[in-house]
């Protein structure tokens, strides 16, 4: 061994043994905050609270310390992954969240990746060093350094990363090749420069982040969520950050990213959650979920809305104080009229038609009692016991009846003859057919933004709860102001137990905030009220989304402050996007911002040459994003009989599972195939699992359809029948080409029949 060698190890062996000291000073003051934070929770929770000022001081230190106990546990793996050496001669490691140390006048013993002290470790390069005179990644398993590389960003070294202009290349491809565990895991270490960009994009607008397989769109879906929450803390501390995924599982694949930065307040959903008190676990026909996703649903819906305003035919007869009472057509029909124009959504216009009955219905009464002979105080007496008469209430709630969405829609797709009149203008037999179902079928996705178009339309005569509501909001701000006038006048409270009015604002940020540590996170109280709106909303897979889905979406962010990733090359929703353009326009025209991501991480080479050939054969201009790494294995095909599958493809999978040793592998088949086959590939084989609850991904294999698969990845994938995936559906070549891009490493084709012409360069 040369002595150069021999010097290289020992140098590299000092730096290790350097930066663990470092990372082991960075824990122990981890250690130190959570164990501060846990006494100061102690003491706060043992805290007495018994004046009104006290309780309030102690529900706020106990969110505070919670949320703060919650981040520290968060960043225990790989709190610091790097470190800048800066021409200047200062030195500063990144990590997961901003350590320091106050002995020294809180100098920074670790910054936020999120800081824009951090950003020069995403972006700096070569050619724009930013001041950077060395970027180091480290590689870290817990608390132990194990490795680190650098990077030397000066224009006279012959080899600076690769031509795709990878930061930290070394450290990126160790993890793209290693196996995957059934949870995505974070970027934060391994962001490149094109991500950062996007990640760090200002918050006002809508920004659509458009890139092909593996391009780490959802990671920097998310990692945008942590910035975000980061840069804007105080905009969106009150109304929360809503990330909206394609289906539970993908929810529960990506769930543990955000916590791992640091992040917990963020309302996970898929858009068919987003109706509370509503489980959407239904399923349908792809062809119904795209009637149902139609744009002309709105007016399907307004049609029905008017269907329950009725008038009677001719007049209706009823009994009052033992007299015959008539509900005329003409009379009704003007009540009608009136409670229409008002605007008024349905069960809040119900109260404009009920007191023209009632009024209408009054005058009838007095006429037959003499007229001439009451005065105000006897019409007021008549019409409040017409109110009180059951029979009189209850044949006016059948012309014009106070209905839940959930009810109406029942009674819409039940009834041929309500939704032949709703759709007359819109839908033809086939597609009313498609829609009718039997009462008491479990809602579906495609249900909710039908239901929650129906809240609008419909409303809620809430004026009593409105009332007390607003009445318990006055009573909670005159509070607050009391509470900070003590708080200003007192000062005899020790430094650590005052609450600064300079952190609290004013009386009504005050009022928010008691609000919101006395009860629930600004998450957990958009999860219950169907009305939230929240500061920014993220949705991954957009392409996915039905014109009524994206209705609901744009009522929950009227600021329009907006993250949406996707490609439309991967669109299988036939009620899905074929544009953006298509997408945004009737709600921002051309106010929207498209970036794309062009660099494939995850796909290998060998991979994306087969998913290039079906890209091509779409109705689209888009460009297969470049792989940075090769698998050096093979794709490969291998045919089998139909009656063969179910007794031959345990021995391949069996054989692939020895292959991936202890990564991930998913068999994706049609959903007809899978229903058929699942349960005995599944009992045949213990390792396997249906993928039908997201707990399933921890499996070592799973078995998928296509749309289940989306935004997932596995080290191993299994296509079976493409030719059917491709045949079963009109958008068959998207699904194809999402089937064969969910493998890091291998790829397997087993079919049935002849190979779908695109595959057979295979």
């Amino acid at each position: 061994m040369s002595n150069a060698r021999v010097d290289r190890d020992t140098v590299r062996a000092q730096e290790i043994t350097a930066e663990q000291q470092y990372l082991s000073m960075l824990y122990a003051k981890l250690d130190a905050l959570r164990q501060e934070t846990t006494q100061r929770l102690k003491e706060t929770l043992r805290a007495s609270g018994g004046t009104p000022q006290a309780r309030t001081e102690r529900d706020i230190s106990t969110r505070m310390y919670t949320d703060k106990l919650t981040q520290l546990s968060a960043v225990e793996h790989g709190m610091c992954f790097g470190r800048l050496d800066l021409d200047s001669g200062e030195t500063f490691h990144v990590g997961r969240l901003g350590l320091f140390d106050e002995d020294h006048e809180y100098e920074p013993l670790l910054v936020d990746w999120r800081a824009p002290a951090a950003r020069p470790f995403y972006l700096a390069t070569a050619a724009a060093r930013d001041g950077v005179g060395r970027r180091r990644h480290l590689r870290t398993s817990w608390r132990k350094v194990l490795d680190y590389e650098d990077e030397v960003l000066d224009l006279d070294a012959a080899e600076q990363g690769s031509d795709l202009g990878l930061a930290g290349e070394a450290t990126l491809l160790a993890r793209l090749d290693a196996r995957r565990t059934g949870q995505m895991q974070d970027i934060v270490a391994t962001i490149q420069g094109e991500q950062d960009r996007i990640i760090r994009a200002g918050m006002n607008g809508v920004l659509v982040v458009q890139g092909g397989p593996g391009t780490g769109k959802t990671a920097v879906a998310l990692h945008r969520a942590a910035y975000l929450l980061y840069t804007f803390r105080e905009q969106l501390s009150k109304r929360g950050v809503l990330v909206v995924g394609p289906n539970p599982t993908f929810l529960r694949y990506i769930g543990q990213v955000l916590p791992s930065l640091g992040e917990t307040g963020v309302l996970l959903s898929t858009a068919g959650g987003l109706y509370p008190g509503i489980t959407a676990t239904g399923e349908e026909s792809a062809r119904t979920a795209e009637i149902k996703g139609r744009a002309s649903m709105v007016d399907v819906l307004a049609a029905a809305v008017r269907d329950r305003q009725q008038v009677p035919a001719d007049y209706t007869e009823l009994t009052f104080d033992h007299e015959a009472l008539r509900i005329d057509r003409r009379t009704a029909t003007q009540a009608r009229t009136r409670a229409r124009r008002s605007r008024r959504p349905h069960n809040l216009a119900r109260r404009i038609f009920r007191n023209e009955m009632f009024s209408a219905l009054t005058l009838q009464v007095a006429d037959r009692l003499g007229r001439d002979l009451l005065d105000r105080r006897d019409l007021d007496d008549i019409n409040r016991e017409l109110r009180a008469d059951a029979v009189v209430s209850k044949a006016l709630d059948e012309l014009w009846p106070e209905i839940t969405p959930q009810e109406l829609l029942d009674d819409l797709l039940c009834s041929p003859e309500r939704l032949a009149t709703a759709t007359r203008k819109h839908l033809d037999d086939d597609e009313r057919d498609e829609l009718l179902r039997l009462p008491g079928t479990t809602w579906t996705p495609a249900d909710v933004p039908l239901l929650d178009e129906l809240a609008e339309l419909l409303g809620a005569d809430d004026a009593q709860e409105r009332a007390e509501r607003e009445h318990q909001q006055r009573e909670e701000l005159a509070y607050a102001q009391g509470v900070l006038h003590i708080m200003e006048q007192d000062e005899e409270l020790a430094d650590e137990e005052r609450l600064r009015v300079s952190d609290v604002l004013d009386a009504e940020l005050l009022a928010e905030r008691f609000r919101s540590t006395s009860d629930l996170t600004a998450a957990e109280r958009a999860a219950e009220d169907r009305t939230w709106t929240f500061g920014h909303v993220i949705v991954d897979e957009a392409q996915e989304l039905s014109p009524m889905a994206w209705r609901v979406l744009m009522r929950r962010c009227p600021s329009r402050s907006m993250t949406l990733v996707g490609d439309v090359a991967q669109t299988g929703a036939l009620a899905g996007a074929n544009s953006w353009h298509d997408v945004l326009h009737p709600y921002v025209q051309d106010r929207w911002k498209l970036v794309e991501l062009t660099i494939n991480y995850r796909t290998p080479a060998e991979i994306m040459a087969i998913a290039a050939d079906v890209l091509s054969e779409m109705d689209t201009d888009l460009v297969v994003p470049r792989s940075v790494r090769t698998s050096g294995h093979r794709p490969w095909t291998r045919r089998l009989p139909s009656d063969g599958l179910a007794t031959e493809l345990p021995a391949m999978i069996i054989d692939e599972l020895h292959e991936v040793g202890d990564g991930r592998l998913a068999v994706l088949m049609p959903p007809e195939l899978l229903a058929g086959i699942g349960p005995r590939l599944a009992e045949s084989l213990p390792d396997a699992a249906i993928g039908t609850r997201p707990d399933d991904l921890e499996s070592p294999c799973v078995l998928l359809t296509v749309d289940q698969a989306k935004g997932l990845e596995f080290d191993s994938v299994l296509v079976v029948d493409p030719a059917t995936i491709v045949a079963e559906s009109e958008r068959g070549l998207n699904d194809l080409y999402v089937a064969l891009t969910r493998a890091t490493q291998r790829l397997g084709v087993v079919h049935p029949d002849e190979l779908p012409a695109v595959l057979r360069g295979m």
